[in-house]
């Protein structure tokens, strides 16, 4: 089992190598990486690996950065000397949450419930994995309603996503915009991502839609939209700057 830990203290993550090599043989650690910027860039650029172990914080910043950064599917046993996280902790990819110095027995409970969920796959299974992934994942189209019609438009006529007065739009080639009943959070997990990034909290953008890209103040970049005057610029997060340029740059 290939295991990632993110711990940015020597004597910590020495520790919890060995109990793991005591309690399961089978465990490979590729890599101990210390902060969030180290992370995203590993998780960018290696296969991911079977399970997770993550301290909350970091050489860099708080652990929940690299989830803003990067998508991550893979199980996450998070290790903290603090408490207060836990309910953050279980909204991602969590399967247990332990509290340092850690506990060989409460070790072993978490390994056991992650392999309790993530059992290897039968070959029946694998065959209906590689199906599934086959098919389209992504919305091809959304039905928005304008007045008592209904329409429906391509995702590719779409330029961006945003919210406005507390409301979801989408704006479109053509230069209208109309309410969406999707929450960004959603629609970010329905359009394809290697079209759509979500630059900020308020918008997601099409690649096709950005026409300039201004460095802007602290390390910041600011996005201009193609043809889209009555949209002004768009500040890309701060946390959001690296995955953008490697989004921009795949």
């Amino acid at each position: 089992m290939r295991v990632l830990i993110i711990e940015d203290e020597r004597p910590a993550s020495q520790k919890l190598i060995r109990l793991l090599e005591e309690l399961d043989s089978s465990i490979e650690i590729v890599e101990v990486l210390k902060s969030v910027e180290q992370t995203v860039n590993w998780l960018l650029r290696n296969p991911a690996p079977e399970l997770i172990f993550m301290d909350i914080q970091l050489e860099d910043g708080i652990c929940f950065e690299i989830f803003e950064k990067v998508k991550i599917k893979t199980p996450v046993i998070f290790t903290t000397a603090y408490d207060e996280y836990t309910l953050k902790a279980f909204k991602v990819n969590s399967v247990d949450y332990l509290l340092k110095p850690i506990v060989p027995e409460e070790l072993k409970n978490a390994l056991d419930k992650f392999k309790a969920f993530h059992k290897p796959q039968t070959d029946d299974a694998k065959f209906e994995s590689i199906i599934k992934q086959l098919q389209p994942q992504t919305k091809e189209r959304f039905l928005i309603k304008t007045g008592e019609h209904y329409r429906s438009i391509l995702t590719s006529n779409i330029r961006c996503f945003y919210i406005s007065e507390r409301c979801n739009f989408m704006l479109t080639d053509t230069g209208k915009s109309y309410p969406v009943d999707y929450s960004l959070d959603k629609i970010e997990q329905l359009v394809d991502q290697k079209l759509f990034f979500r630059v900020n909290r308020d918008f997601i953008v099409h690649f096709s839609a950005i026409r300039d890209i201004i460095a802007y103040s602290s390390n910041r970049l600011k996005i201009r939209l193609t043809n889209r005057d009555e949209i002004e610029d768009i500040i890309v997060s701060r946390e959001r700057v690296a995955a953008f340029k490697e989004w921009m740059d795949r």
